[in-house]
């Protein structure tokens, strides 16, 4: 939750407000008054929480002023991309794909038969409305709360498109769904903001990938929302891959929602932007459920990379466990902040939490604090959190095996980072990012 009271608030600059004109007036007849409703309730508590700053808690070690002090444009509408640019940039993963560049569905590098069938349903968000509107009207904005967080509250405003997965009842999908969130970078100072939707629906299973990436490699804003409801015995495995340009800034705020029996398995991978923040929620609301997240994050240069996650244990015999790892170099700075809350009613709860990080530099730091607020008895709950160098004793043994300096370090990063990709269901992605990884280091 966003403090407001006694704290110092960034109030939005005048250009944010005659930005959101512009876009009302740009959507104005096509937008149905649902979402304009949203658009207007959205600006309204953004204009009274204003960007946080570092005197908030929440924000103590991510300073968004230079997200604050710049007046993002809208995207450019006439922004073209052909198959080609997309192909240097894309993941190997199989399945289905939904393409959006600069924020706007691109029928032509999607794939044709995204909506076909009687699986699982991928559509951008102005056709699920008019053919799926009861469940998308009922779940868009339902869970992500807006009223509280001023980066949800700014994607609302500006919510005009994105991608909506639905797995309906029983249907269990082995291919993965792949949404690809594309940035030009042909308009210097674009601010897009994402919103995907991912309803599994009871005893289905789905697998998703969100991958954002650049074509360019000017300045960039990314403010996306991931909305996930999975109902009673369904399940959902949800990788997160950033990789943006390192001058883009990217806010992500994943919101879970989980019903009896039902099970999650999330991925993020953060690995570009100048700043990263990816905000984590998870409600779980019902007995027997299991919930997972994997992070990795990797900072060179002047990176930040943070990660903030909240799991709200609200119902008995349920598990979560959280592993994230760190890799930090040069000056970069990497922020994790793990909560696990166990109401009273939460009984026979199973919470284990871990964080670990590499500093390869005498200039990267990292702030980490894993937190426990328990309120039940009968539980078995754990966190823990180290900061450490490479090992110098496994790199005396590798050397001592004829192994050279630099390829006995390339081998102890890559181990340590497989711990949190090999997690990942999804073959081809898994092995792609296994071989950036190893080649990530190499001077």
């Amino acid at each position: 939750m966003v403090e407001t009271k006694n704290k110092a608030v960034q109030r939005p600059r005048e250009g944010v407000l005659s930005v959101f004109d512009e876009f009302e007036r740009v959507g104005r007849g096509s937008t149905p008054s649902w979402v304009q409703a949203l658009h207007k309730g959205g600006i309204s508590h953004f204009a009274e929480l204003g960007f946080p700053t570092t005197q908030h808690e929440e924000w103590r070690f991510t300073n968004v002023g230079p997200i604050a002090r710049t007046t993002w444009q809208l995207p450019d509408l006439n922004a073209m991309v052909n198959q080609k640019d997309l192909a240097r940039v894309l993941l190997p993963v199989s399945g289905r794909r939904i393409v959006f560049v600069d924020g706007r569905f691109s029928k032509e590098l999607s794939s044709k038969d995204s909506a076909s069938g009687h699986g699982v349903r991928i559509q951008n968000i102005h056709e699920a409305v008019r053919s799926t509107a009861p469940l998308v009207t009922e779940s868009l904005a339902r869970y992500a709360r807006y009223d509280e967080s001023p980066f949800v509250a700014l994607n609302t405003a500006f919510l005009h498109d994105g991608a909506t997965v639905i797995a309906p009842s029983g249907v269990l999908e082995k291919e993965p769904v792949y949404i690809v969130y594309l940035s030009t970078g042909t308009k210097p100072n674009t601010a897009t903001h994402p919103r995907t939707l991912i309803i599994a629906q009871r005893g289905s299973e789905v697998k998703v990938v969100e991958h954002f990436v650049s074509l360019g490699t000017g300045a960039a804003f990314t403010n996306s929302v991931t909305e996930i409801i999975v109902e009673e015995s369904a399940s959902v495995e949800h990788c997160k891959i950033q990789d943006e340009s390192l001058a883009s800034y990217h806010i992500g705020t994943i919101q879970v929602q989980q019903s009896r029996g039902s099970r999650l398995l999330s991925h993020s991978i953060s690995l570009g932007g100048v700043l990263t923040r990816n905000n984590i929620n998870c409600v779980l609301d019902g007995e027997g459920l299991e919930s997972t997240l994997n992070g990795l994050y990797v900072g060179r240069d002047n990176q930040l990379v943070d990660h903030h996650t909240a799991i709200f244990h609200n119902k008995p015999n349920c598990n979560s466990h959280e592993y994230y790892h760190g890799i930090l170099d040069g000056h970069s700075q990497g922020v994790f902040n793990g909560k696990i809350f166990v109401r009273p009613e939460a009984q026979k709860t199973d919470a284990k939490q871990t964080n670990r990080n590499l500093l390869l530099s005498d200039d990267a730091t990292v702030n980490t604090k894993p937190q426990l607020e328990i309120f039940a008895v009968d539980v078995k709950c754990t966190h823990g959190a180290t900061i450490g160098q490479l090992d110098q004793e496994s790199i005396f043994y590798l050397r001592a095996r004829g192994i050279g300096l630099e390829t006995a370090r390339k081998m102890l990063l890559h181990a340590f980072a497989s711990e949190i990709v090999n997690r990942i269901s999804i073959e081809g992605l898994r092995e792609q990012l296994d071989a950036q990884l190893f080649e990530m280091y190499e001077r």
